[in-house]
């Protein structure tokens, strides 16, 4: 992977981590404390970049709020804060000339998935699809119906509380929806070969969604 800062409004940079492909960009967004050093989501973007999907891992907090954030835990679910990010990621992602000609789509994780709901209804005229692991959806609350990307959620099948969550927020998603249950797993997805098929998953997903398609021009209107 290679190493960028992608300036963000008030923050300076954010430093970022680029894997190779060329049949779209996925854009990850970490949540609860995470960062894009976490080894599940390079799991899944090794997995996606070996599909020849383009990954972004970026840390959505500086240096400093992570710091703050491990002491307080006062970032990890401020989804107004980590949905700015991801806002500014994607028009960034579009403006990419290396991207050009490439559909953005956008992996969130734990509360990273709430961001990158609230980034997908902000920016309908780019952001091709979503995938959500382990995710808390719930939070992107009335944005959620305003999420024009295919979705899809995917809980394991021993996260009962968050499988709850998941299946609320699917309702109110309008957006084509679907929710993928991962048998025996829990919320991290430790058990053997279920992170494999997260990634097998997500990789399948934007393949079919970004692939061929080409994202418009960010911002709004």
């Amino acid at each position: 992977m290679t190493e960028l800062r992608i300036p963000v409004t008030g923050a300076g940079a954010l430093v970022a981590d680029i894997g190779k492909g060329g049949k779209g960009v996925v854009l990850f967004a970490h949540g609860s404390g995470s960062g894009r050093h976490s080894p599940r989501n390079r799991y899944v973007a090794e997995a996606l970049n070996a599909a020849g999907l383009v990954t972004v891992l970026a840390d959505l907090l500086t240096p400093q709020e992570e710091r703050a954030d491990a002491r307080t835990g006062r970032y990890r679910f401020d989804i107004d804060l980590l949905a700015g990010r991801m806002i500014e990621l994607t028009d960034w992602a579009s403006r990419h000339d290396p991207f050009a000609g490439l559909g953005i789509g956008l992996f969130g994780a734990s509360t990273g998935a709430a961001a990158a709901l609230v980034a997908a209804a902000a920016r309908p005229p780019v952001v091709r699809a979503v995938v959500s692991r382990g995710g808390r959806p719930d939070l992107a609350h009335d944005q959620l119906a305003e999420v024009r990307a295919p979705t899809l959620l995917i809980v394991g099948g021993h996260d009962d509380q968050v499988l709850a969550l998941n299946r609320q927020a699917q309702a109110k998603l309008t957006a084509p929806a679907s929710l993928h249950i991962v048998p025996g797993a829990t919320h991290l997805f430790a058990e053997p070969g279920a992170l494999e098929q997260v990634a097998q998953l997500a990789a399948g997903f934007f393949l079919t969604h970004l692939a061929g398609q080409s994202p418009r021009h960010s911002g709004p209107d």
